[in-house]
């Protein structure tokens, strides 16, 4: 135990005018004195919102944080910041992970706050939440708000992965509007985020893997009584980490961030796990690299049989023993040592685990798919790298050459796409430019674009495809994404055209297209840049300051963290 002045008492423990000032104001809340006489007070980071429907339970489950910080001692504060629900934000909510990131630093900053329990669910919520406080660096512990139950539709199990073949079928006419209105009705059947390892549910493991939840937080359904008694027992603990001085910097070490991505290899977890680790790592001050997500060197085969990449649910993996039956089964490459928000070890979080069902969480030496994690690819197309996902790829594709069937943006191929005299077959290889962090801008996920309506047709279902934008973790099919630099910018990809031969060489890491370095340079050389660029406003600010996605497409001006003083005082 540290014994360390509260920070809380800088506003709540002076006398005279200034404490009056701070407590009075309070006090019309009808707060007793003694709640403002030596309690930690625990910040309640709330990204509640009817507009985001995953996160739309999340003034119950606050109730179920304050309950625990009130038994363990504390003083609970509920605030509230931006919220993104990924299903209704326009262009897109990646445009505003940094805006909430800001909002979330300076809102824990600015407030007589000695900790901080995040409330996150949606994709970006999560990563904001973590990029934010790590920028501040106080005692903070993260609680999920779950995946919803599993759909039920036509006798089958269903989720979100399911809309694209839900889309792909209703387009080749082997699936009625009204079939597609009730499978609507089936799959969002319950509160909570995508019930697949999507982004949602990959950002949860990736906070769990991290040592920022208590065990067990990423797979608990949003529905399951036991989501509300993780969130009291986080309040109760986040009491104890303020008298502990236990904070983010303590937590997230190099090593840390090694077992999240060891972790998110073993789940399938989704490609926007990298381009959302490295900013959290960039705030922290950790020294992470594209080059570090790719573990095919660490030989961790897919252990998780969930979609996209399998057959099963996050429900499902909950009752088969959650993530840290998963982690047990990783047990020889973690570092078991890695410090947690419980303050003891990872290896605390698993090592008394069970796996109740073989089907859903394979064991080490019986892995669902030897191949899993997520791949960088180099080569003359992405300079910097491009990611994919070989797990939910086609592995007839994995190897292949094809001519390029270029979409210069993302309108260009609304228009074009089910054309039925577009130049295109099964060996092509698609290519959407334009769609990176400053180009679009926000760094879409439209990676995974559909296949053309006339090879649906044909009974085709997967093709190449390549761009410098993301795809939902969703998703899947042989998609290559993150291509950097994007083509907003002068990377290769800009000068791709119809009919290049594009190399996708998966065994040896590789992406390039079949021109010459003096092609490239005499091609760049006649370019012309034409992103689309704001005037004003976040998004002029956000072009002017992303970086590209290799980095983390964090705003450069947003590295490291000011830490929690603050430096004026108004009273």
């Amino acid at each position: 135990m540290k014994d360390k002045k509260l920070r809380s008492s800088e506003w709540f423990g002076r006398t005279g005018k200034d404490g009056f000032i701070y407590r009075s104001w309070m006090k019309n809340q009808g707060i007793p004195a003694h709640e403002f006489k030596g309690k930690p007070v625990i910040g309640i980071c709330n990204t509640w919102s009817e507009l985001t429907p995953c996160n739309a339970h999340f003034r119950e489950l606050a109730e179920s944080v304050k309950h625990g910080i009130y038994e363990a001692g504390g003083f609970p504060v509920e605030f509230p910041v931006m919220s993104l629900g990924e299903t209704l934000i326009k262009p897109t909510a990646m445009l505003y992970r940094n805006l909430v990131s800001m909002d979330v630093e300076e809102s824990i900053r600015a407030n007589p706050l000695d900790g901080v329990v995040l409330l996150c669910g949606c994709d970006k919520t999560t990563p904001a939440l973590i990029m934010g406080a790590c920028s501040v660096n106080i005692p903070t512990i993260v609680v999920s708000g779950g995946a919803m139950l599993t759909g039920k539709f036509q006798g089958h199990d269903i989720a979100t992965s399911d809309v694209w073949r839900f889309s792909q079928a209703q387009r080749a006419g082997r699936m009625s509007e009204e079939e597609m209105n009730i499978a609507e009705a089936c799959m969002s059947r319950s509160r909570g985020h995508c019930a697949v390892m999507g982004t949602a549910s990959t950002m949860a493991v990736m906070a769990e893997a991290l040592g920022l939840t208590l065990p067990e937080n990423a797979a608990i359904p949003a529905a399951d009584s036991r989501r509300k008694v993780l969130a009291h027992l986080s309040g109760m603990r986040i009491v104890d980490m303020v008298r502990e001085d236990l904070k983010l910097s303590d937590v997230l070490s190099p090593q840390a961030f090694e077992n999240a991505i060891i972790t998110n290899a073993a789940i399938g977890g989704s490609t926007n796990f990298i381009i959302h680790l490295l900013a959290i790592a960039g705030r922290i001050g950790i020294n992470l690299n594209i080059d570090d997500f790719d573990t095919g060197t660490k030989a961790v085969p897919l252990l998780a049989n969930l979609q996209p990449s399998g057959k099963y649910f996050m429900e499902d993996l909950y009752y088969a023993g959650g993530i840290p039956a998963v982690m047990k089964e990783l047990d020889g490459v973690l570092n078991k040592d890695a410090l947690t928000v419980t303050g003891k070890p990872i290896s605390g979080h698993y090592q008394n685990s069970t796996c109740y069902n073989r089907d859903v969480i394979a064991a080490i030496d019986a892995p669902f798919n030897p191949i899993a994690g997520i791949s960088v690819l180099k080569g003359n197309l992405c300079e910097h790298g491009a990611v994919m996902k070989p797990s939910a790829a086609t592995a007839a594709l994995m190897q292949h050459t094809g001519k390029a069937v270029v979409f210069e943006n993302i309108d260009d191929y609304k228009a074009r796409i089910d054309d039925p005299n577009l130049d295109v077959d099964e060996t092509s290889v698609m290519v959407l430019k334009n769609v990176g962090p400053k180009g679009y801008p926000g760094m879409p996920e439209v990676g995974n674009m559909s296949i053309p309506k006339k090879l649906l047709e044909k009974g085709v279902t997967d093709m190449v495809r390549i761009s410098d934008g993301r795809m939902s973790g969703t998703g899947f099919g042989t998609v290559v994404l993150h291509v950097s630099p994007e083509a907003s910018v002068g990377g290769t990809i800009a000068v791709i055209q119809d009919g290049d031969l594009i190399e996708l060489d998966f065994k040896n890491r590789s992406l390039n297209v079949q021109l010459s370095d003096k092609q490239i340079a005499e091609r760049k050389q006649q370019l012309v840049l034409n992103a689309d660029m704001a005037s004003r406003g976040y998004v002029y600010l956000y072009q002017q300051h992303v970086e590209q996605a290799h980095l983390g497409a964090d705003l450069d001006f947003l590295k490291g963290g000011s830490g929690s003083q603050i430096h004026k005082d108004s009273h």
